[in-house]
């Protein structure tokens, strides 16, 4: 992944509603959800959906397939695993990482 892919998908999730749509379907797996679906779960109508849900398609995070009359919409796991492996390429500059409770971390005021 470059650098420009990196910075094209952290921006594309730097949206609460695209974040929301990106872990509702990682939730889902590879079974993916349908716009009507994600909209019911998330409470976005479905103008601003297909909006979101464009900019997550092309930042590489999601991927859509026709199922007959339906879109079905998955998380793009390579592309996300790609992106976490390029956060953490140089982690810790080679040593082992002093591992935090990552619920703590943001639980704290």
């Amino acid at each position: 992944m470059t650098e420009q892919e990196a910075v094209r998908a952290l921006d594309s999730i730097a949206h609460v509603s695209r974040l929301q749509i990106f872990r509702q379907l990682v939730v889902a797996g590879k079974n993916g959800l349908t716009p009507k679906l994600l909209s019911d779960a998330l409470g976005i109508p479905g103008t601003g959906l297909s909006f979101h849900l464009k900019e997550l398609s092309h930042a590489g995070l999601i991927t859509q397939e026709r199922d007959g009359r339906n879109l079905i919409y998955r998380a793009a796991f390579a592309t996300m695993n790609e992106l976490l492996s390029f956060l953490t390429l140089n982690c810790c500059e080679g040593q082992a990482c002093e591992m935090t409770d990552a619920k703590a971390v943001f639980d704290t005021p």
